[in-house]
């Protein structure tokens, strides 16, 4: 196991979830819900490891296509457009 890919995709991964609708939403199941917290985090959880494994398959299947370079520069003008978006309908 590559423990520098390891810390930093969880370096990237946690502080992108942090305070997102995504952690926002499982705060508010788990002050509302009349079963268990646990099941709240268990179901939660799997979601997510069900959509980083939708992001991982489809992310290999584009680099066998996609150099990475390319990639890289169309995820950043992406980023870049979003958050230029972002600004003007502030």
């Amino acid at each position: 196991m590559d423990l520098k890919l390891l810390t930093t995709v969880f370096a990237s991964v946690f502080v992108a979830e942090l305070g997102d609708k995504t952690q926002l939403a499982t705060m508010l199941f788990s002050a509302e819900a009349a079963g268990s917290r646990t099941t709240v985090f268990l179901a939660a959880s799997a979601a997510l490891v069900f959509a980083t494994a939708i992001g991982v398959l489809a992310g290999g299947f584009i680099a066998q296509h996609v150099a990475p370079s390319t990639l890289k520069v169309i995820a950043g003008a992406g980023f870049i457009a979003i958050g230029v978006w972002t600004l003007l309908r502030a």
